[in-house]
């Protein structure tokens, strides 16, 4: 959506930003009442929370699909409200989004009673403990019965991105690799899916280390980068 996010509070005059405050409300006197005093521009991030501090408490005391429900929960509000474009500015596919991605896919399939071996429980922990911090498991640490888990969430994360790209990239004149680039990561979300997420963890990372090389040509203008895109994507079949 595009939003005027440089804003006045029309009962005392202070201005903020609502891209750094994440607020309507004036930050000196509380009002309500604002009017943008820049252009409309596209911004998809919105200012949201992720805390698993409340989920951890319980850890003594509540079963793990308990917790596992609790956190896949609160994993899928962050993601609902986090985007790629922020004040105008593309972002790149961040660790927390990708942790939180990941929980809600791992957090579900442990709520909905799969077998927990010790890995598969390790690996659950894992998340909750850093999650919130962006800290994600290694690819060779994700168990074979979750790595399908890490393959949707992956994929989810790279085709959102793609998403708020089309956004940014209204009115801009994209060149003809970097829309080939574009292109070639949708085709390759598909094809993680079309597999219901069954690829290596490693190819997972490779999808989004592609993605986030996308995202640095076309913020920078980089096409250094947009060319290691293009050869991460060979990589991938």
């Amino acid at each position: 959506m595009k939003i005027r996010g440089e804003r006045e509070c029309t009962a005392c005059g202070t201005r903020w930003s609502y891209y750094e405050t994440g607020s309507v409300g004036c930050p000196a006197c509380g009002s309500l009442r604002s009017v943008g005093v820049d252009e409309r521009t596209e911004h998809t991030d919105l200012e949201v929370e992720f805390d698993l501090t409340p989920v951890r408490a319980d850890v003594d005391e509540a079963t793990t699909a308990e917790l596992a429900e609790r956190a896949r929960d609160r994993a899928a509000a962050y993601v609902r409200r986090r985007g790629f474009v922020r004040g105008g500015e593309l972002r790149p596919v961040d660790d927390a989004y990708l942790a939180a991605a990941e929980l809600r896919y791992v957090g579900d399939a442990v709520a909905g009673g799969m077998y927990l071996g010790d890995r598969e429980e390790l690996h659950f922990l894992a998340l909750l403990r850093g999650a919130d911090a962006g800290e994600r498991p290694a690819a060779t640490a994700v168990p074979d019965s979750l790595r399908a888990s890490r393959g949707l969430a992956y994929a989810d994360a790279v085709e959102a991105f793609r998403r708020d790209v089309r956004r940014w990239a209204d009115g801009r004149e994209l060149a003809g690799i970097e829309r080939a680039v574009l292109e070639r990561l949708g085709d390759q979300v598909r094809r993680v899916r079309a597999l219901d997420g069954d690829v290596s963890p490693r190819t997972a990372d490779r999808l989004v280390e592609a993605a986030r090389e996308v995202g640095v040509g076309l913020r920078d203008g980089d096409e250094g980068a947009i060319a290691r895109a293009s050869e991460r994507l060979d990589g991938l079949g």
